[in-house]
């Protein structure tokens, strides 16, 4: 009985981070689909009601549904303290969850009241790193279509330097987990974010999604994560 006792507490004493690890998974509810801030014919006709319907209730659901499915398995490996498995797990924990981060922050950057310029803070910011408005539109929108294959643009902030940053992300990377940026503007330039409106011209969509950006979203972002 004692043996017992004294090997319990080595592995409790030896494992005090995988039984946390465990106990947050194990606590941990499933991630679900958020619902839209608007309907999805609300962004016409910059970005039509069938693109929004498949994107969001298809393209977004199938990362939620994806990555709850990844770490349950990710919570086996951990449990039985399969190293190999939690490692070839990574790519799909990367995809998917980068998928769901991406694309929550992306509906709430979008508003059938959006367009226009920002203002307050973020636009002194904006005009402080770029130069002015129009020179960010041109970078971010630039960025964007220079993504080869599938990917985001985004406006991000470098908390270290303190200033706005553009970049783009490939695939589902998410910004601040691959960069270190903070997120606070991203553009979709996956396919299935234009292709049956705007079929192959990339460049007619991000012109486009100018009239929708919601600038109020991205402004609150910013005060966000300045504090």
């Amino acid at each position: 009985m004692l043996n017992k006792m004294r090997v319990f507490f080595l592995f409790f004493r030896n494992n005090t981070k995988l039984i946390a690890a465990l106990g947050c998974l194990a606590s941990r509810q499933k991630h679900s689909l958020p619902d839209l801030p608007y309907d999805y014919g609300a962004l016409e006709p910059h970005i039509s009601a069938e693109i929004m319907q498949l994107h969001h209730s298809k393209h977004h659901a199938a990362y939620v549904n994806n990555l709850n499915v990844t770490e349950e398995k990710y919570k086996e490996a951990l449990a039985k303290g399969d190293v190999t498995a939690q490692v070839s797990l990574q790519p799909a924990l990367k995809f998917n969850g980068g998928g769901h981060i991406n694309h929550t922050i992306f509906w709430t950057n979008l508003s059938p009241n959006g367009g226009g310029e920002p203002q307050g803070e973020l636009m002194e910011a904006i005009k402080r790193d770029f130069g002015s408005f129009g020179n960010f539109k041109e970078k971010l929108t630039a960025v964007s279509v220079g993504v080869q294959g599938s990917g985001w643009g985004w406006l991000g902030f470098n908390q270290g330097q303190g200033c706005l940053q553009v970049t783009a992300c490939y695939n589902q990377d998410p910004l601040q987990g691959t960069t270190g940026l903070i997120p606070l503007l991203g553009i979709d330039v996956w396919e299935h974010a234009y292709y049956l409106q705007y079929k192959n011209v990339r460049p007619d969509y991000l012109k486009a999604i100018w009239n929708v950006i919601n600038w109020e979203n991205v402004s609150a972002r910013y005060t966000a994560c300045k504090k």
